[in-house]
């Protein structure tokens, strides 16, 4: 709607997980080279942890697009099944076929994945949304982590979710499984409001931007203010006040925009969605006199009669 007022050739800041639009931060960076390391070395099974909101998802679609043939990804991004269900989502991403109970399922799994080790072939199973799983689906988790040869893990396993996760894997009774993380990593929300500042430029030119200065100095530091860096919030606020902006015929995304958008969503910096609101206002006599009447009637007192 508004991308041909401002010059792009597509949306810059929809919420969808493109990984066209990746913007790595140090944060991003390092998870990355934890999650090649972790894949590429063997290490088995790889944590990777994140706010809601700062890249978790579009960070694996980005890996998943640029991992080569001899890797075979497993990605399941809805990860509340019983064991059951958990399993036959396992069969059918490997396409096992020939089993009906669980252990038939393990052998044709192993088989699989000792066949693919011994070609130099890497098999992982990546688990978006992990902190989700129930403990008995993460007891199988662990299971699933002793396929392995004298040297190397023959299923790498990538668990992504929330920080709540962290929590979930220390609950004593999961002990065994948390011993067996190999690798563990945060993405964290951008840092500054430079930062943002690139973050949006980034998407901007991936937009196909002619021009980078459509969002006003003051503008981009009240979007820092209001977002704390979590880059969907940028991109809902971004994306509405871009709305706003062509509906006004705004060619510069000024502070007052961003203010005027951000109180519409709910995301006022969070001193100013905490500041005392002001004393209420008195309420007029006649309010009171007209209660004074409902407790006498209440009672019995007024003209009322309340014995029945």
């Amino acid at each position: 709607m508004y991308a041909e007022f401002y010059g792009l050739k597509e949306l810059p800041f929809a919420l969808t997980p493109d990984p066209r639009f990746i913007y790595f931060t140090p944060s991003h960076t390092e998870v990355m080279a934890n999650l090649h390391y972790g894949i590429e070395s063997g290490k088995g099974l790889v944590v990777v942890t994140g706010e809601v909101g700062t890249g978790k998802t579009t960070i694996l679609r980005w890996m998943m697009q640029r991992l080569d043939r001899t890797v075979l990804v497993a990605y399941i991004f809805n990860p509340r099944f019983s064991v059951t269900e958990f399993y036959q989502h396992v069969a059918a991403l490997f396409d096992l076929q020939k089993w009906e109970t669980k252990p038939e399922l393990l052998v044709e799994l192993g088989n699989a994945l000792e066949s693919r080790h011994a070609r130099g072939l890497r098999t992982v199973l990546i688990i978006d949304e992990a902190q989700g799983l129930s403990p008995s689906v993460l007891e199988e988790i662990r299971l699933l982590s002793n396929f392995e040869s004298d040297t190397a893990k023959q299923l790498q396993i990538v668990l992504t979710g929330q920080p709540e996760l962290r929590e979930v894997l220390n609950d004593p009774d999961l002990r065994q499984l948390k011993q067996r993380v190999a690798l563990r990593c945060a993405i964290k929300p951008l840092p500054t409001v430079e930062e943002t500042d690139r973050y949006i430029t980034s998407r901007l030119l991936a937009a196909g931007a002619e021009r980078t200065d459509i969002f006003s100095a003051s503008a981009i530091d009240y979007i820092y203010r209001c977002t704390e860096g979590i880059p969907r919030n940028i991109n809902n606020l971004c994306d509405n006040a871009m709305l706003a902006g062509y509906a006004t015929g705004d060619l510069t995304i000024s502070r007052a925009i961003i203010e005027e958008v951000a109180e519409s969503l709910d995301m006022l910096p969070r001193a100013e969605r905490c500041a005392p609101t002001a004393e209420p206002r008195p309420l007029p006599a006649r309010i009171f006199s007209d209660v004074n009447r409902a407790e006498l009637w209440a009672t019995g007192n007024g003209n009322g009669d309340s014995s029945n």
